[in-house]
């Protein structure tokens, strides 16, 4: 069987290669998304070792029961790879407080509600490996980024202690901050951009949606 990884954001971009690279090497994994049948159309059904669930990160409770499923049929969670997320790419003064909230909502609180779920499952047998997936926008913003890289640097400084308190309990933890990748994180699919017009941006906010277009998938 292998170990058994838990992959969230698993049905498209770097979740779906991280599934199916553990696939490819033997492993086990359940792959979530906010729709199951989206993460076995991905991985196209090949695998008998994976087993495809429904998660929206934002719902704690459903969190929990992914985790306490994914313990019970397996016996174990060797590897939580918390990727899911996406962007709000745009001016600050463009977004509205319920975007930057649902920003947080998603990439700070969702990612949390995960790593709560699993780490009592991983403390119980003094073993496992945590991987988070921040951004090198969690290290360096610029314009345009504003609210993510907001949302990032909040996982780095709350992983960063997290990793600290679960090392002398046997549990690892990786953060991993990548810069730009050739998936589609950056499409209306994974990212959304400010609703609020301001004339004083237009200009250049026409031109940074022109690059994000221009570099999503390459």
């Amino acid at each position: 069987m292998g170990q058994v990884w838990l992959v969230t954001g698993a049905s498209r971009g770097l979740g779906h290669e991280i599934a199916r690279a553990a696939l490819d090497a033997g492993e086990t994994v359940v792959a979530t998304a906010r729709s199951a049948d989206a993460v076995r159309d991905a991985c196209g059904g090949r695998h008998d070792r994976l087993h495809a669930l429904a998660l929206d990160i934002t719902d704690a409770e459903a969190a929990r029961s992914v985790a306490a499923e994914t313990a019970g049929r397996f016996g174990a969670i060797d590897v939580l790879v918390n990727n899911a997320g996406y962007a709000e790419l745009g001016f600050f003064e463009t977004f509205t407080d319920a975007a930057v909230r649902r920003q947080f909502e998603v990439n700070l609180f969702g990612t949390m509600n995960v790593a709560r779920a699993v780490a009592p499952h991983m403390r119980e047998r003094r073993s496992g490996l945590t991987v988070t997936i921040s951004s090198i926008s969690g290290l360096v913003a610029s314009g345009g980024g504003a609210v993510y890289s907001a949302s990032k640097f909040a996982v780095e400084g709350w992983m960063e202690g997290f990793a600290q308190e679960l090392a002398p309990l046997g549990i690892r933890s990786l953060l991993v901050e990548p810069g730009m990748l050739r998936t589609d994180f950056m499409d209306r699919k994974s990212a959304s951009f400010g609703s609020i017009h301001i004339p004083d941006y237009a200009e250049a906010v026409a031109q940074y949606h022109a690059f994000v277009d221009g570099a999503n998938g390459n």
